[in-house]
Order: C-alpha cells, then structure tokens, then sequence
C-alpha cells in the first residue's frame, strides 16, 4: 500500500487540477472532496499536500489572484485534510458525511470573511458582513452540492474496490 500512495496521490493532483478546467457550476469542484479523502487514506504528509498542489498547478494555467484571498482558499482546503485526519481515526458515514459538512461550511465561513475582510465590496461593519455572507449563499449551494457528490464518488470507488479486493483475497486464501 506504502508504494501506491504516491502514485494515488499524483493522480488525485492530476484529476483535481483538470476538472477545475472542466465546465462545471460555481465551486462545484472536487479539491475539497480530495483534501477529506487524503486526510482519511493517505498519510499525513500527503493529506495535506496533494489538495494545496491540485489548486497549485490549476492555479498556474487558470491564473493567480489576490494573494490575501488564495490564501484564504487554501487555508481552508488545509483545515478540511485535518479533518479528514479526524474523520480516518472515527471512520463511519456520519463522520465522512459530517467532515465533508463542516468542511463545506470552513470554506464559505474563511473565503467570504476573507472577501469582507480584504476587500471593499461591502462596509466594514458586523451589517457588511452578514450582507457578504447573504451574497455568497448561492455559491455555497454549489460549493456543498460538489463536496458531498464527490466525497460519494471518492469515498464510494475507493471503498468498493477496497470490498471486492477483500472479498477475492478471502476466495483466494480459501482455495
């Protein structure tokens, strides 16, 4: 298992970073799906790097933006890999379901504070601030939307194929 992680998470780069370029609804991407399923099967150093590298190498083609948001925007997709880790030591479905969840709801919190924050779209005031996050809702519909699908889709295969290779280990170790 120890030889594939690297090659698993080249992929996991490679797919995040070519379907941010794939046409898709607002924040309706799968980097966050990537840093809560590294967190739960890929090691620690990994978990945390492969979604930061996805939205790196995208980043390079799509182009750069404001530094004070893309960090916000990464910081956020950091936290969701911790919470991966969190959820490989209590693995069930409400803990996927709830990390991806939670994970969603980091990303709308830390992003639009940080659009607030940085920026003078709206009054610097606690109203500024609601009127941000009011604003944001239908983008947070996508952002949901997509984490919850491709969590289903990443954690689904993986565990799929992880059932069938056990199962045929089992038929195997019988004959």
């Amino acid at each position: 298992m120890k030889k594939i992680i690297p090659f698993l998470a080249a992929i996991f780069v490679i797919i995040g970073a070519v379907l941010r370029f794939a046409p898709h609804f607002p924040n309706f991407a799968p980097i966050a799906a990537m840093a809560l399923f590294g967190g739960v099967y890929l090691s620690k150093k990994y978990a945390l790097i492969v979604p930061l590298v996805a939205m790196f190498v995208s980043d390079l083609f799509i182009g750069f933006y404001d530094v004070k948001l893309m960090a916000g925007v990464y910081l956020s997709f950091l936290l969701i890999g911790l919470i991966g880790l969190f959820v490989k030591k209590h693995k069930n479905i409400s803990t996927i379901i709830g990390g991806t969840i939670l994970g969603s709801v980091l990303f709308f919190v830390i992003t639009n504070f940080a659009v607030w924050v940085f920026y003078n779209w709206y009054p610097h005031t606690l109203a500024g601030l609601g009127q941000c996050f009011a604003m944001a809702i239908p983008f947070f519909k996508g952002t949901l939307m997509g984490d919850l699908f491709y969590v289903a889709i990443l954690f689904g295969i993986y565990e799929t194929i992880m059932a069938v290779a056990k199962k045929k280990q089992l038929v195997i170790e019988k004959n």
